[in-house]
């Protein structure tokens, strides 16, 4: 897709001092009046109005003039923080424009180049922001569990790094609310294909999923129906001591209504001489 061309812009203020200061050394002279030039400006004063001029543009959402002018302070202060800030905002255009791809590279091209700075904080929570999105369902897709989970594990891995390095950041709660949804839909994949094992027969090809799961993405909240499924594969494998247990561990740690499930289970297998016990209601029920 090609992006229209912005138009040409006024020159900005902030760049007449620059341009005089070149033509000082060129020709030796440059001809302004003092108090409309703005020559005593500093450099970094001079950044400052270049990045709040850019900043207007991205608070009023004029995506390409801001990237032009985040661009400029990039190129013309490359020795100010403000260049820095430029970078960040730059991934942020990305981002807002919904290319999170882009705003990815950008910001972990940040992360690299800055491994210091204060905002390594914020570019680690957006790649972990837009890696979520970026994976959010819509209705033109095969349901969530049925797709390819690249993109879903790297935003696991990306939000587990995050709280875990940043747990007192102001983003935790966000950070912590994407890992349980993504975490969520891992699990919910490794159910869809111990399942798809588990008609085609291929039971320790589920077991192994179902266990996969459990081992690697904890607190998706899924454990009671994934010990369900690994239970009654153990059935259809003629392992009815390991089932027994995995059954019994649901009714005791979980109840709810996979502890209902499992119990119908128990009492549909060969007696062991111990009376099925009843299935816990979950702690938080009303």
């Amino acid at each position: 897709m090609t992006w229209p061309v912005p138009a040409p812009r006024a020159l900005s203020p902030w760049l007449v001092p620059l341009l005089c200061a070149g033509l000082v050394m060129a020709t030796g002279a440059c001809d302004f009046e003092p108090a409309k030039s703005n020559a005593s400006l500093t450099y970094t004063e001079d950044a400052f109005k270049a990045y709040r001029e850019a900043m207007a543009a991205y608070d009023n959402k004029d995506w390409e003039d801001a990237r032009a002018l985040f661009k400029e302070v990039k190129r013309l202060f490359s020795y100010s923080r403000y260049a820095r800030l430029a970078e960040l905002r730059l991934a942020d255009v990305d981002f807002e424009q919904g290319k999170y791809s882009d705003a990815i590279g950008n910001y972990r091209g940040f992360v690299k180049g800055h491994r210091g700075d204060a905002n390594v904080e914020y570019a680690k929570y957006r790649i972990s922001k837009a890696l979520f999105l970026d994976i959010s369902d819509t209705m033109l897709l095969p349901p969530a569990e049925e797709r390819d989970q690249a993109n879903a594990r790297d935003a696991h891995r990306e939000l587990k790094a995050f709280v875990r390095r940043f747990p007192r950041s102001r983003h935790r709660a966000d950070a912590r609310y994407m890992l349980e949804v993504v975490t969520q839909r891992l699990v919910r994949h490794e159910l869809y294909v111990a399942r798809y094992y588990l008609r085609k027969d291929n039971f320790d090809a589920a077991v192994a999923r179902v266990d996969y799961a459990l081992d690697n993405f904890t607190g998706s909240g899924l454990d009671a129906e994934a010990l369900v499924l690994k239970g009654e594969t153990l059935l259809k494998m003629k392992k009815p001591g390991e089932a027994r247990q995995v059954f019994l561990t649901v009714i005791r740690d979980y109840g709810g209504p996979f502890g209902h499930v499992a119990k119908r289970f128990l009492e549909q297998m060969p007696a062991a001489g111990k009376p099925v016990p009843p299935a816990v209601e979950p702690k938080d029920a009303g």
